[in-house]
């Protein structure tokens, strides 16, 4: 059996861990970093950068640099309108109303391009293992729904990773965080705030078992947050000034993006910062510049209501588990934007006691799902994980009321049955509206599926019988089927398509990006093969120059024709061509090298035979001339 990989496919940034032997660890990737931007560019020529090099290139190519794009997975196109108005990219409404990129008229779902980001991460896995990996765990924020999840099995299946389990970020985290405190009891709370959702997770840990408790959260709050009121405050100011709003040009909004990240991160080490961008736009009466100071105190009262949103989840979650907050023996901060001082100094205020800091906030959560790979294959012993369904699950019944069937915070796997009737005498059949949520109403809450169950025997109202199954599975993915009791007759679905996709799109877009991993690597190769050119160019000039006088005439024009060939060739970036030229140059100097090192040996030889004919010379005296 192969490895299992762990993935942390995240907002802002992504990391990939692996088990070896007794321990998780984080793999580097192509560019050295032990976690990758979840960044896609589509450049010129057709080619597809990813993390650090797509996310160099985002000023000059804003419409075609893709990030934060895990805000839109498992959303339906109207859901994502507030996103959509936050980047500089095309969001339109596409097939089955999901949410799409437009890339030159190409429409790429939010499953597509996280595909991208995480065949990077299996590339890096391949490349650090010495051995191909098909198999994953991947992480997703605790409050995800369903159709949020299911996206995400779906972009693992599109990066050609079979998903071995979908498992919650703070849990992970708390798996990573518990494993060397398997014999000690004790009850955790995980306050994850990452770069586009926010979560917070209630555990007990002892003897190896990780007991979900609670768990809450808003998948609408994280880092892109708190720099949206920067960036905000900004174009503000800079609209009143100069009437122009920055927001409306995608190269200057990127740059806002990009100056308010580093703002916020500078501002939690020094207690003030300067935002400088020369040449942000022009009028018609010149390049305007925008230079702004941003002190600590100033951030922390423009994000205030940020970070008492984050704190609402955190009381109730302490509540659905039962527990205050002298129950709680540790507090685990998560995600990059926990290193926010306000943050921490608010965790801290509410639970009455200081974080732990034991932990990396960027690389715990791939380090859990590393720990999970490992207890699924077997190389993790005595690990016990039990989490819980984040959001309760119903039926649409007579008069729009969600009636549960599942309440949130229930232990995964689970199954649960309520027998329903009809509303109308000799209703034929009945539909089965599925959702998820807590409100009373269901127009209230997030419809995951609807199906129908018919051949119902005509009977009055309130004499059929149909039985209702929710099934979850230990991913959070839901099964339900519906059983006319009288009759026999069921009907079951998994809800798949509640993400948008088909099994037979998901199929196209594998396909896609197993191409795209072709032109990948056929436009690594086409680089690697100019470089060497290159290289080949400038080695045969300066070899020419330092022994072009050693050579014989017609070699020395031989390599000069072939690096003439060489250069011809380079510069019409013909690859077949070049090879033929790299070849020639190769041979041309071979046979020039051979030729003068020949030349060289036959010197040595002749100067013992001067050495000999000088025996018969005769000794003669010498006078000195005065």
């Amino acid at each position: 059996m192969g490895k299992i990989i762990g993935i942390d496919l995240g907002t802002t940034n992504s990391c990939v861990s692996v088990m070896e032997g007794n321990e998780a660890v984080v793999i580097p990737n192509a560019e050295g970093k032990r976690t990758t931007p979840s960044i896609i560019a589509f450049v010129e020529g057709g080619e597809i950068k990813v993390g650090d090099p797509a996310k160099r290139q985002a000023v000059t190519n804003p419409t075609k640099t893709i990030a934060s794009i895990k805000r839109f997975m498992g959303h339906t196109f109207a859901e994502t309108q507030e996103e959509a108005k936050r980047v500089p990219y095309s969001v339109v409404k596409g097939d089955n109303n999901t949410p799409r990129v437009d890339i030159d008229g190409r429409l790429y779902t939010a499953q597509e391009l996280s595909a991208m980001t995480l065949q990077k991460m299996k590339k890096t896995a391949e490349d650090y293992l010495g051995q191909t990996v098909t198999e994953a765990v991947i992480t997703v924020p605790a409050y995800f729904n369903d159709a949020q999840r299911q996206a995400t099995k779906e972009a693992g299946e599109i990066a050609g990773l079979k998903v071995m389990r979908i498992i919650n970020e703070p849990t992970a985290a708390a798996l990573a965080y518990g494993l060397d405190k398997k014999g000690t009891d004790q009850k955790i709370a995980v306050y994850d705030l990452g770069g586009g959702t926010f979560d917070i997770s209630v555990l007990e840990l002892g003897d190896g078992v990780f007991e979900v408790l609670s768990t809450n959260g808003d998948t609408h709050l994280g880092g892109d947050d708190f720099d949206q009121v920067i960036i905000d405050w900004l174009a503000d100011d800079f609209k009143s000034e100069e009437g122009i709003d920055l927001r409306l040009d995608p190269m200057s909004l990127q740059r806002l993006k990009e100056a308010a990240e580093k703002a916020k991160i500078e501002l939690s080490s020094s207690a003030e910062t300067e935002i400088n961008l020369p040449y942000v736009t022009a009028t018609a009466s010149g390049p305007k510049h925008l230079v702004k100071k941003l002190s600590r105190a100033q951030f922390e009262k423009l994000s205030d209501t940020l970070v008492k949103r984050s704190m609402e989840p955190v009381a109730k979650a302490l509540k659905d588990a039962g527990l205050s907050t002298s129950d709680i023996d540790e507090v685990i901060l998560v995600g990059g934007s926990t290193r926010m001082p306000r943050i921490a100094d608010e965790v801290e205020k509410f639970f009455g006691k200081k974080a732990s800091k034991g932990v990396n906030p960027d690389e715990v959560v791939a380090i859990g799902a590393a720990i999970q790979g490992g207890v699924l294959s077997g190389d993790v012993k005595d690990v016990l994980l039990l989490d819980v369904t984040p959001l309760s699950l119903g039926i649409e019944t007579m008069g729009g009321v969600l009636t549960k069937l599942i309440e949130s915070n229930t232990t995964i796997p689970t199954k649960k049955s309520q027998v329903f009737s009809t509303a109308a005498d000799s209703q034929p059949s009945v539909e089965i509206h599925v959702l998820q949520g807590e409100r009373a109403m269901a127009a209230d809450n997030k419809t995951i599926g609807r199906f129908h169950l018919d051949g119902i025997p005509p009977a009055p109202r309130g004499v059929p019988q149909i039985e209702v199954t929710f099934d979850i599975d230990a991913n959070g993915i839901i099964k339900v089927s519906a059983t006319d009791k009288g009759t026999g007759k069921s009907h079951d679905i998994r809800i798949e398509a509640s993400s948008g996709l088909t099994a037979e799109e998901i199929e196209k877009m594998k396909k896609d990006a197993e191409a795209n991993a072709d032109a990948d690597k056929i436009a690594k190769e086409r680089a690697e093969k100019l470089n060497e050119a290159d290289s080949m160019i400038f080695q045969t000039e300066s070899q020419l120059k330092e022994l072009g006088s050693k050579l014989a005439d017609d070699h020395k024009v031989a390599v000069e024709y072939a690096l003439t060939e060489l250069r011809m060739a380079h510069q019409s970036q013909d690859i077949p061509a070049i090879q033929t030229a790299l070849d020639n140059i190769n041979a041309a100097w071979k046979t020039a090298t051979e030729a003068m090192y020949a030349q060289g040996e036959q010197g040595q030889q002749a100067a013992p035979q001067q050495e000999q004919s000088g025996d018969n010379v005769e000794d003669v005296e010498f006078e000195e001339v005065k």
